[in-house]
């Protein structure tokens, strides 16, 4: 299937991505729906667990299960450096290296052009990395992202997309869409494998004329589905909100769209009424490490000498297994005493949590409440 597009050349089309929306808020621009995968059916709005290195910390692949999460995300250029993608697809590629049965999505390794910034030079033909584990190059072209992503044989591939810290000039933001652009357009006419499906990425920064255009263009590639990437960089989440106010409606209503990298259940909740469908963020697993537990009450911080003869759970009305088993006197005895128990068991409970509140989150919008379950998480962060 091929497309026209702004420039009149044919633009090659990807084969779409099951996505069937079920159900709308009549408030608000939030809507549930099912993503199918060749590994499984995705309900949206969903949360995916990041597994950067191929595994979500301290977690097994059936603690995830029995937490219902139902996709994975794993990070392109860490696993490239470690084991390395040949090691990967002779291990049987990345869902049995994993021992994950479910969806999984790719990161390009993008946001490593972001955080890495001393140890990689970009042009517009990719980007030459420093190894951070021993400082060994290695170059990543459009092309070659796309090609090690088919070698993991994952379900959800990024294109290499260029982030900008905030604040941003905006010849800066301007320059790294365009490059983003030219390589999203570069990853579109790489020979797409059968049930792979590869998303776009809007960048722009926080200017509204760039996102759109942004959105516009890519939307011509006519990609399956679209990220959303360089929020959650550094600036405030007000910020944040009113950008991706500004250019949710210029994405296609009929595909996914991601918001990458955020975030709090209430910044999760707050996305999903501008009409976003799937969030990764490394915050449940990387507050539980630090003791700290989410409520709807707000964070729990284990450590604190107030609950060192505390026989309740973290959370009286979640079901996870730390919870039904475990007091928070307990939990915080192996925090101090530095057990590797007490940590997975609060990553457990803050994994579980944040998909409890999707589940939630796609029953109010199915039940005709969403708006009212908007109201009440205004009050979590408190």
């Amino acid at each position: 299937m091929e497309k026209e597009g702004r420039t009149g050349r044919k633009v090659k089309c990807d084969r779409m991505l099951g996505f069937n929306i079920s159900a709308k808020d009549s408030s608000t621009q939030a809507r549930t729906s099912t993503v199918r995968t060749a590994h499984g059916d995705i309900p949206t709005p969903v949360f995916m667990p990041v597994g950067t290195q191929g595994s979500v910390k301290t977690l097994s692949p059936q603690d995830l299960q029995n937490a219902d999460a139902s996709i994975i995300l794993a990070n392109t250029y860490h696993l490239t450096i470690r084991p390395g993608e040949e090691i990967i697809s002779k291990l049987g590629g990345l869902h049995k290296f994993m021992g994950w049965p479910k969806p999984i999505l790719t990161d390009s390794g993008g946001y490593q052009v972001f955080s890495l910034p001393k140890l990689n030079k970009v042009t517009d033909e990719g980007v030459a990395f420093q190894s951070h584990i021993d400082g060994a190059p290695l170059f990543l072209s459009p092309e070659s992202v796309v090609k090690i992503q088919q070698a993991f044989g994952n379900d959800i591939i990024m294109p290499l997309d260029q982030p900008v810290k905030f604040p941003a000039e905006k010849d800066s933001a301007r320059a790294a869409m365009e490059r983003s652009i030219l390589w999203a357009q570069r990853s579109a006419k790489v020979e797409p494998l059968a049930g792979q499906y590869l998303f776009g990425i809007v960048q722009g920064s926080t200017y509204p004329d760039l996102r759109k255009e942004c959105a516009e263009r890519l939307t011509e590639i006519n990609f399956p589905g679209y990220a959303i990437g360089g929020l959650s960089v550094g600036e405030p989440k007000d910020v944040m909100f009113e950008t991706l106010a500004g250019f949710t409606g210029f994405l296609p209503q009929d595909k996914p769209r991601y918001l990458m990298g955020v975030g709090t259940p209430r910044d999760i909740i707050r996305a999903v009424a501008l009409g976003v469908d799937m969030f990764d963020c490394i915050l449940p697993t990387r507050v539980g490490r630090n003791g700290w537990a989410f409520t709807d009450n707000g964070i729990i911080r284990i450590r604190n000498a107030q609950y060192k003869d505390d026989p309740t759970p973290i959370d009286e009305t979640c079901n996870c297994y730390c919870c039904k088993t475990f007091s928070r006197g307990y939990l915080r005895h192996l925090c101090n005493a530095e057990e590797i128990l007490g940590i997975t068991m609060i990553s457990l409970h803050n994994i579980v949590y944040y998909q409890n509140v999707m589940a939630r989150i796609r029953q109010s919008i199915i039940e005709g409440s969403f708006g009212e379950f908007l109201k009440r998480s205004e009050q979590w962060e408190k």
